[in-house]
C-alpha cells in the first residue's frame, strides 16, 4: 500500500517561529512589570493582588516589562474582534460592559491576556488583544449572552485570531 499522504501532512503547525516570541530559559524570579505592576513567580505570571504572590521576597524582585506590556507597546496583537450590526448600536453598553467583564475575568487566570485598543461607534466595535485565546473568549461570551452570527479566523502562519460578530 503507498500512502501518498503522512498523518504530518495534516498536523497545524502552530509556532513557526520556533519560540522566538518566548525566552531561551526561564527568567529568574520574582519579577515585577514596571508598567502593570504583574509578578513573575514559580514561572508564571500572576496579577499583582494574587494571593500566590510571597510579599517578603517582592523586595528582591528584578523589575522588568512583562510580555503583554511589551505587545501593547509594539502595537502588533495577537486577537482582533469585530462586532457590528444594529443589535449593537442599540445595546452599545451592554455589549461593552460584557466585553470588560469577561476581558477581567479572564485576566484573573492569565494576567497577561487584555484588551489594548477600543476603536469603532454606532454600528461598529474593533478591539484588539494581547493573546489569541482572549479575543476568542471574548467572542464567545458575545455570542452566549446576545446570540448573532460569529466566525472565528485563525492565521496559519502566526498566532493570530480574528473574530467576527454581527446581529441586526
Amino acid at each position: 500500500m503507498n500512502k501518498k499522504y503522512t498523518n504530518a501532512t495534516f498536523t497545524k503547525r502552530v509556532d513557526h517561529e520556533a519560540g522566538r516570541h518566548r525566552p531561551l530559559r526561564a527568567q529568574p524570579e520574582p519579577m515585577v512589570c514596571a508598567r502593570c505592576s504583574a509578578v513573575y513567580r514559580k514561572r508564571r505570571w500572576l496579577a499583582n493582588g494574587d494571593a500566590n504572590i510571597d510579599r517578603a521576597k517582592l523586595g528582591l524582585a528584578r523589575v522588568t516589562v512583562c510580555p503583554a506590556c511589551q505587545t501593547s507597546e509594539s502595537g502588533v496583537p495577537s486577537g482582533y474582534l469585530q462586532a457590528s450590526g444594529g443589535f449593537l448600536a442599540a445595546h452599545r453598553e451592554e455589549v461593552e460592559q460584557l466585553l470588560r467583564n469577561e476581558a477581567s475575568r479572564a485576566a484573573e487566570d492569565n494576567p497577561l491576556a487584555r484588551i489594548i485598543d477600543w476603536k469603532g461607534e454606532g454600528a461598529t466595535l474593533a478591539l484588539t488583544t494581547t493573546t489569541e485565546h482572549l479575543v476568542q473568549r471574548l467572542g464567545h461570551a458575545l455570542e452566549k449572552a446576545f446570540d448573532g452570527d460569529l466566525r472565528y479566523e485563525f492565521s496559519h502562519e502566526n498566532k493570530l485570531a480574528r473574530v467576527a460578530w454581527h446581529r441586526d
